[in-house]
């Protein structure tokens, strides 16, 4: 892994006063995370309002965006993520502290990178080939996708997480901090900020999140990856990292 790591590090949510440890090395947050209040959802899908829903019930103030006019989505969006706003793809990055990227990844240069430059861009999508076909760069990569997806967006600071559980399992799985058997997800990414940044987000969108290290160390999150749509709690999903780092 390239980023060196802190051993522990506590993070305090300014809203509550309430702060959380993340001790455990070296799986331990690599930076002090940015303020997030305000997130915007590119893609409409299921996973995309599945995680709506729970941002939004999480505290956070939620954007979501389809491929084309909000008027289209406005309806889904009020009826499976009540208290999040439909908006058009440039409304909903504009001034938001974290954007989603939750679209079938074929569809992923429906994108204009150009609305990313400067943002922390969430990467949660998998490749399927079955549904999107044999697209070679994302069939043959040994970096993983989501190195892949950052070099489309240069201007971002792309984040992998929330790829390696299932849609109908970011509502039921959530937990409150401190619960036992709570659900452990990984979070990768070259950039140290933006990797502590999402762990504060993950922690309360209610799973234990753990730092896996650079993108390239994320390809065991996806699809055949040693932790993908396993559900353990931190010490087991731990465990599992160390098997795979072995390998």
């Amino acid at each position: 892994m390239g980023n060196a790591l802190l051993q522990s590090i506590v993070v305090v949510d300014m809203s509550t006063n309430a702060s959380v440890e993340y001790s455990r090395a070296p799986y331990a947050a690599p930076a002090h995370p940015r303020d997030v209040s305000t997130i915007a959802i590119l893609g409409a899908g299921r996973v995309g309002t599945a995680l709506a829903r729970g941002l939004v019930e999480a505290g956070f103030d939620v954007r979501v965006a389809g491929p084309g006019n909000p008027d289209q989505i406005s309806l889904i969006v009020e009826v499976v993520a009540p208290g999040a706003q439909a908006l058009s793809a440039a409304d909903a990055v504009a001034g938001a502290d974290l954007v989603i990227v939750a679209v079938p990844l074929h569809k992923i240069a429906t994108v204009d990178p150009s609305l990313l430059n400067g943002t922390l861009v969430v990467d949660v999508m998998n490749y399927w080939e079955p549904i999107d076909g044999h697209i070679p760069r994302f069939a043959e990569a040994p970096e993983g996708t989501s190195a892949i997806v950052a070099r489309m967006f240069p201007g971002a600071q792309v984040v992998k997480t929330l790829n390696h559980i299932g849609y109908h399992d970011i509502e039921s799985d959530r937990r409150e901090p401190g619960d036992v058997g709570r659900r452990a997800l990984a979070v990768a990414s070259d950039h140290a900020e933006a990797a502590a940044t999402v762990m504060m987000v993950i922690d309360k969108l209610g799973f234990d999140p753990i730092y896996a290290g650079d993108l390239a160390d994320g390809v065991v999150l996806e699809a055949g990856g040693g932790v993908f749509g396993v559900r353990l709690d931190r010490d087991g999903f731990v465990g599992l990292l160390d098997e795979g780092r072995a390998r």
